[in-house]
């Protein structure tokens, strides 16, 4: 008996006798039946069909439960409940605990003493305590802030800046003050492994001007840096 060139059903000859039509008919009917079943063996809705590796015949997957996400395994496809994760937060906050004397008209770099949060060693307290340095294996973008409150007085201006391996400014605020004192910044940079950033403050109130740290309940000045991802 002749056999169809994909599936092998079976069908007459060219030259052969057909003494039962019905039972010829009734062998390529249950050849074509079993075969498009295999090609879609989906039962349920929210079935899927995949191809076997080892049989070579589609094989049906079971719609998964609510929340499972589609996953493949040695090339075999399969539902999974996806791991829940917490992102880690990769950054630090660093204040100065005493209050900081600001001369005149000079560009003070500030130094800060006391670590709000510091998750992979940004920081040191007493080593460079000005500087919040990249770690390694996370060069890439981060965003760095500060928040100073300088002594009231309402002569002069009050400058704040970043600065970048001590030399790059890296953006700076201006404002000229009045009662209200308080002065900050924000930017975002892109930084390399051992690069650092500062932070200097410059004021012209005529005489020397106070910076409130963390003994002045309410107005601790703050230095903060947040990696933001490669």
């Amino acid at each position: 008996m002749a056999t169809t060139t994909n599936y092998g059903w079976t069908t007459p000859d060219d030259t052969a006798l057909v003494k039962d039509g019905a039972a010829a008919i009734r062998t390529l009917g249950s050849s074509v039946d079993t075969t498009t079943k295999n090609l879609n063996p989906e039962t349920t809705l929210g079935d899927i069909a995949y191809r076997s590796s080892t049989a070579n015949v589609k094989t049906r997957l079971g719609i998964g439960s609510t929340g499972q996400v589609l996953t493949v395994a040695s090339g075999v496809p399969s539902w999974a409940t996806p791991a829940v994760s917490t992102p880690t937060y990769v950054g630090a906050s660093v204040v100065f605990t005493t209050t900081l004397s600001i001369a005149n008209s000079t560009t003070t770099t500030l130094s800060f003493t006391a670590e709000v949060l510091d998750s992979n060693g940004f920081h040191d307290n007493s080593t460079n305590n000005s500087r919040l340095t990249i770690p390694s294996g996370y060069a890439g973008k981060y965003r760095i802030s500060a928040q100073l409150f300088p002594a009231e007085n309402s002569t002069g201006r009050r400058e704040i800046r970043f600065i970048k391996n001590g030399s790059v400014l890296y953006g700076w605020n201006m404002n000229t003050m009045g009662t209200m004192e308080r002065i900050d910044y924000y930017s975002f940079v892109d930084a390399s492994v051992a690069d650092y950033f500062e932070v200097s403050f410059r004021q012209s109130s005529g005489g020397a001007l106070n910076l409130y740290g963390t003994t002045d309940v309410g107005n601790a000045g703050f230095f903060n840096i947040q990696y933001l991802g490669a």
